[in-house]
């Protein structure tokens, strides 16, 4: 369907690795291969990111055989040794450290790829749940939510996966480790490092929580201010012609206020664990080196398995003792990265869910462009749809029949049906039953891509993109002409605007355009797709001053000779030179000449 007006009807292509026909039973097989594909592919990256922890992990328990060298060359030293008797425990010191820093380097690298990738893994879900879902889905995220969710908030799934989840495997493992080595020299000063030690997970867990809501809401109040600047600055025209400039401020300060309110009730949270975690660490080393002291001075007897400490055996534990609390450490000041993260992939996965599908997305028909047929008849069978958590139907047991060639004005208050009829015309989303025919040909879920190909849509607001106005025609289409592109441009009486214009680009939204012209790109759009029998148009003389209106409808009927127009509409002036008026109500049909 050619993308005359504001609705996209781009297919979900990232769940597919090739093109296939509509009808190839092959289509289906490697839609499953390719799920197959994703979940092997998920569970790669997943035992990936485990082995990039596992080295991390690997590097932080070599500071146990380092920690012995240094303690007993300490030792050695205050004996009376020389230096040559330390040469060799020195070396290996040296090599164990260079091993650490290749170890945890290597881990680190690999844990931030695997994140980047299962973070792009994410995305391309996100988008393509939005591209399969349809434009008339009432329940769709709005564009600036969306937009900020993908771009912003999924970036705190990168340090969620490569700093969080490693630091967390590290606190699990080393710590236990070293709390075992430890206990085998001293159990008393093994059990003053498992006291200290569950307060500070406990505590975290607490702060956990609340950190983690309050993620949760600084997210969702970014996503908020960035979906009403994003309203706001499309609607600039509309607020400055209704002075409404100084309230848009006034509400835009105010929700710039509330976000950094909850910005600082993060950070916060995130200071307070570092404090605590901070106290709670030093306390136990404090009490581990004060027991170690005592102990070699006599003063404190007890505590090991049979003979007292030696120098080494005290130093080696003193030098254990930090490194006992340095996983734990580490995970505090990534704790605000899991509460971001989770919260970031939440809102990813809210993105992801299924809604109102686009029927026939997963087919794409994009090889060659089909050729130019004739104008096909549309009909409409005991249809019934109504949108999602709505009372009422919007149709039920609805019949209608369209004539080749006939141009037809849906008319109704607002609300009535109309843009919703011509959506599931145009196949942008499926009725609950009954049967809709274009040229006899059932519309269904594998044949909408399809005939959406034999289709034009022409919204109310024609989006225009960033580019020159023959880029806005052809829209990235082969086999469309400079010659076509002109003619196109005069029909839609945009000639004049095209050589004023030369190469000259407009902005994105159509700045530089009028409303007026922006409704002329889009029969310039349809003009230059002679593939298109039916020429579906949703409200096209809307917003439009009566001259513009006119002139505009005079295009429209040119541009639908030899096809067949059905056009929802409130204007009388365009009504009246259709074929036939077709009046709508929520169940009922009638028709005026």
């Amino acid at each position: 369907m050619t993308r005359a007006g504001t609705i996209s009807t781009a297919p979900a292509t990232a769940r597919r690795s090739a093109i296939l026909p509509v009808g190839d039973d092959r289509a289906v097989v490697q839609g499953a291969g390719a799920g197959a594909s994703h979940a092997a592919s998920r569970a790669q990256r997943r035992a990936a990111t485990r082995t990039g922890a596992m080295f991390q992990a690997a590097a932080s328990l070599l500071w146990i055989p380092q920690a012995g060298l240094l303690a007993w060359s300490v030792a050695d030293i205050a004996g009376g040794s020389g230096v040559d008797a330390i040469l060799v425990n020195a070396a290996g010191v040296l090599l164990i450290g260079i091993l650490r820093a290749l170890l945890d380097a290597l881990g680190g690298r690999m844990a931030f790829r695997q994140a980047r990738a299962v973070l792009a893994e994410r995305r391309r879900e996100a988008v393509a749940a939005l591209a399969a879902r349809s434009p008339v889905d009432i329940g769709r995220p709005a564009a600036g939510l969306a937009a900020s969710t993908l771009a912003e908030q999924a970036e705190a799934i990168v340090p969620y996966l490569s700093r969080f989840q490693p630091a967390r495997l590290r606190a699990s493992i080393v710590t236990v480790a070293i709390l075992l080595v430890v206990l085998a020299w001293s159990w008393a000063a093994a059990l003053v490092l498992l006291v200290a030690a569950p307060l500070i997970p406990v505590f975290m867990a607490l702060v956990g929580w609340r950190a983690k809501a309050a993620s949760e809401a600084q997210l969702v109040e970014l996503g908020g201010m960035n979906a009403f600047l994003l309203d706001r600055l499309r609607g600039l025209a509309t607020i400055r012609s209704l002075d409404a400039v100084d309230a848009t401020a006034q509400r835009l300060r105010a929700d710039a206020e509330s976000l950094r309110i909850r910005t600082m009730a993060v950070l916060r949270i995130a200071f307070l664990s570092s404090a605590v975690l901070e106290l709670f660490a030093a306390l136990g080393v404090a009490m581990v080196a004060v027991y170690v002291g005592f102990h070699l001075l006599g003063q404190l007897p007890f505590g090991t398995w049979g003979d007292r400490l030696t120098l080494g055996e005290g130093l080696f534990i003193l030098l254990l003792a930090p490194a006992f609390f340095e996983p734990l450490r580490d995970l505090s000041a990534v704790w605000h990265d899991r509460a971001a993260g989770e919260a970031a992939l939440d809102a990813l996965a809210r993105l992801s869910q299924k809604g109102c599908d686009l029927p026939d997305a997963e087919h794409v028909h994009l090889s060659s462009r089909p050729e130019a047929g004739a104008a096909p008849s549309v009909r409409i069978e005991k249809l019934r749809f109504g949108h999602t958590g709505r009372g009422e139907p919007v149709f039920d047991d609805f019949n209608l029949v369209v004539a080749p060639g006939e141009r037809v004005a849906l008319l109704a208050p607002s609300g009535g049906g109309k843009s919703t009829l011509i959506a599931l015309l145009a196949g942008l989303v499926a009725p609950e039953s009954g049967r809709i025919l274009i040229a006899g040909e059932a519309l269904t879920a594998r044949s909408a891509g399809r005939l959406r190909r034999r289709m034009a849509w022409i919204g109310q607001r024609p989006h225009v993109f960033a580019g020159s106005l023959a880029a806005n025609v052809t829209l990235g289409r082969d086999g469309i002409g400079r010659d076509a592109v002109e003619d196109a441009l005069a029909l839609a009486g945009l000639a004049e605007v095209a050589k004023r214009r030369g190469a000259a680009p407009v902005g994105e939204n159509g700045v530089g355009l009028s409303g007026g012209e922006a409704s002329r790109l889009a029969l310039a759009r349809v003009a230059v797709t002679p593939e298109a029998g039916l020429i579906l148009a949703d409200e096209p003389t809307a917003h439009l001053d009566s001259v513009t209106a006119a002139s505009i409808t005079e295009a429209l009927i040119r541009l639908s000779a030899g096809r067949t127009l059905i056009v929802a509409t409130h204007d009388p002036v365009l009504a009246a030179r259709m074929d036939r008026v077709v009046h709508l109500s929520a169940t009922r049909l009638e028709d005026a000449a």
